[in-house]
């Protein structure tokens, strides 16, 4: 006999209107997690095999009940109360789920406290459902690995097409589990394209914000300087919702610090549905020849979402220069820091935990090679080479050069050379830019290829441009609501 819900219950459904339903009494938090478990164990787990989750929170049930009686007795904390959330498995839940960024090293990793982040969700009545699926050590651990693959979870799939579909990465699990209806919310990790590639790849939004806005306390590291979390969702309203409780200052993390003054609670009063009249917007679409060989890029959907802007209202300067975008990236920020960023988490582990440093972990994954080194270590390998200090001039001058190239001579060039509001990228191709110069980007779905492949558009600003960003992408999402659900009974 098949478990039977609510008719309440239906895919696509918003915050907003899932809060107006508990607020009449149609549905309870608690029937809402059963909800997405079912479906999680229907195509996630079964079926067509989605495995966007790597694991399941034992105890979210309970706290959803305790939400639901909490909503009775003392009222509503906000617009989060007993909304389900998955967390990528680089960010630390004091709790009965492991950290483990993928890895078969760190599978029972329990955290001691709670990422700041994560503090702030519970704070705001979130329920932690799960932990999701990831490219392992963020795309740090071999350059043969696929996106969405790690050895102790195995291979995410788009949920768009056959197994073969660019899933992208390294949040794939959390974008896929939003695309695919097993939760309202997700919260993953970006140091370059790891939110907007997944985001566009499975056509939901995804807010990579400016670094600061965030912290990055209790999460397993790949640099210091580009690190970041960030929202996933179906719309653009959840996203801001999300993106507005993940806010604040850690004593922690000096990072956020700058963010004083500058950051919102609440991000819903920039969606604005005739956002985008008014608004100058660089159109951006010189990318390298791979990109347009990729099979990523729809010059007819491209063109379409240019079309939208300006139908809105939206003056267009197309074809802007951007000095800094074509040259040759020293890559000495992210190989030097995360040698010392990984090594310094990795030693701080508990003494039964089989690993504690970035050798001793090449060292265990050879140790069980079958299992952990499917696609090999190789980057794993090239990076315990480097020394652990940070005084290396290469270093220095890579991170030097990062700031200057991608704001002065990238960014903030553009934006105060054709007088623009933000900057329209196809696809995810602004992504190392604005990783380098820290500033904020949101990716919107933009319609679907010929053979069903999602599409999607960037926009990107300066630093603290959020309010902004997520001001036009509302605008251009009310104007065309592209987005689609996947059609997963067809696979099972």
């Amino acid at each position: 006999m098949e478990i039977t819900f609510k008719s309440f219950f239906r895919e696509e459904l918003s915050v907003k209107e899932i809060q107006e339903g508990m607020a009449k009494g149609e549905i309870t938090s608690k029937e809402l997690v059963m909800y997405y478990l079912y479906r999680i164990a229907k195509y996630d787990q079964d079926g067509p095999k989605i495995n966007s989750m790597l694991e399941i929170n034992p105890d979210a049930i309970f706290i959803a009940e305790a939400l639901d009686n909490e909503r009775q007795l003392k009222g509503v904390r906000g617009p989060l109360h007993g909304i389900p959330v998955v967390l990528k498995d680089n960010i630390e839940t004091h709790d009965s789920m492991h950290t483990s960024a993928g890895t078969i090293a760190l599978e029972n990793n329990l955290a001691n406290q709670d990422a700041f982040l994560v503090e702030k969700l519970r704070e705001a009545g979130a329920v932690i459902l799960g932990k999701a699926n990831m490219t392992e050590l963020a795309n740090g651990m071999s350059s043969e690995m696929w996106a969405g693959y790690s050895s102790r979870g195995g291979q995410t799939l788009n949920p768009y097409g056959d197994s073969k579909l660019f899933v992208g990465g390294s949040s794939s699990g959390s974008a896929v589990a939003v695309a695919s209806n097993f939760s309202m919310l997700s919260v993953g990790t970006e140091t370059d394209a790891s939110i907007l590639s997944p985001a566009i790849q499975n056509s939901v939004v995804g807010i990579k914000p400016t670094v600061g806005l965030f912290s990055r306390s209790g999460i397993i590291p790949f640099t210091y300087s580009q690190d970041t979390a960030g929202p996933f969702a179906r719309t653009v309203e959840d996203a801001a919702i999300l993106l507005g409780a993940l806010t604040g200052i850690d004593k922690k993390d000096v990072a956020t610090y700058k963010s004083e003054g500058r950051l919102h609670q609440d991000y819903t009063s920039y969606l604005i549905p005739n956002g985008l009249n008014g608004a100058r917007i660089g159109i951006y679409n010189n990318a390298p020849k791979e990109y347009y060989e990729s099979g990523e890029y729809d010059e007819h959907l491209f063109e379409k979402a240019i079309q939208v802007l300006i139908e809105q209202g939206a003056t267009v300067i197309k074809d802007i220069e951007i000095p800094s975008f074509h040259r040759k990236w020293n890559w000495g920020v992210t190989l030097y820091e995360l040698k010392h960023s990984l090594d310094n988490y990795l030693s701080k582990l508990p003494s039964h935990m089989p690993v504690h440093s970035i050798l001793e972990l090449i060292q265990f994954n050879k140790s069980i090679e079958g299992k952990a080194l499917k696609y090999g270590q190789d980057k794993l390998e090239k990076r315990v080479e480097f020394p652990k200090t940070l005084r290396n001039p290469e270093y220095l001058n890579s991170k030097i050069e990062d700031l200057y190239f991608s704001q002065e001579q990238g960014i903030d060039y553009a934006l105060k050379k054709y007088e623009l509001d933000a900057i329209l990228f196809p696809s995810y191709i602004g992504s190392t830019i604005s990783a380098k110069a820290g500033y904020p980007s949101i990716a919107v779905p933009a319609g679907y290829m010929d053979n069903g492949r999602p599409f999607g558009i960037t926009f990107s600003g300066t630093s603290f441009s959020e309010e902004v960003l997520i001001k036009f992408a509302f605008a251009f999402e009310q104007a065309t609501k592209f987005r689609m659900a996947p059609k997963l009974d067809e696979k099972c």
